[in-house]
């Protein structure tokens, strides 16, 4: 029980970060190129409250690489070129995500750096968030980019499909859900992303 619970608090602040910051840069993009709907539903605050979604939270803590939040309100009307704005504010949550995933990298080997010294009781648990952050942030990143709905992914796929194909592929929206549901309670998350996130977070701890 006690291990657990030192698992959850390393997990807690990553996780917060995280999806905090992936929703935050969805709807500033948003923001800035012309739908105000993020902010006026008061979803671009860096409380994280706003932006867990408790089933996503649930396979983060289980998976401890893959999950989701709660997704900002975008409005794709609203944009001046919806199409190709959609692409830019769909890939703007994993690449905030693989940023704060670079930061925690640079924090981990600022901290890891300094073991075996007087800040040791410090120092350890500090690295050890760091490197889950490392983890989380890049799972994240990378589970989002799967071409499924509601997934990021799927956003980025349709704004650059042509228009017929693209609404023939928004047809399988309704089941994206169960989709993803079978991919992560399956192999597919363990034998095909866990590899993928392994390979760029040794890069970035362990560097080229």
């Amino acid at each position: 029980m006690e291990e657990y619970l030192i698992v959850i608090s390393l997990l807690a602040v990553p996780i917060l970060l995280a999806v905090t910051v992936h929703e935050v840069a969805h709807g500033w993009v948003a923001d800035k190129l012309g739908d105000h709907t993020a902010r006026l539903a008061g979803r671009l605050t860096l409380n994280p409250l706003k932006h867990l979604d408790p089933v996503g939270t649930l396979v983060f803590l289980v998976t401890r690489m893959v999950g989701w939040a709660k997704p900002v309100p975008v409005n794709p009307y609203n944009l001046r070129h919806p199409q190709r704005d959609m692409i830019w504010v769909a890939a703007a949550g994993p690449a905030a995500n693989i940023i704060l995933a670079s930061a925690f990298a640079l924090l981990y080997h600022a901290f890891n750096n300094w073991h075996g010294m007087a800040f040791n009781p410090i120092v350890t648990p500090v690295a050890a968030m760091a490197k889950i952050g490392v983890y989380i942030n890049l799972g994240l990143a990378t589970f989002n980019i799967l071409p499924i709905p509601p997934l990021d992914g799927s956003n980025i796929l349709m704004g650059i499909l042509p228009r017929n194909l693209a609404i023939q592929y928004e047809r399988i929206t309704p089941y994206g859900f169960i989709i993803l549901l079978v991919l992560i309670f399956t192999n597919f998350v363990s034998t095909v992303l866990f590899p993928i996130i392994n390979g760029m977070a040794d890069l970035l701890l362990k560097g080229i």
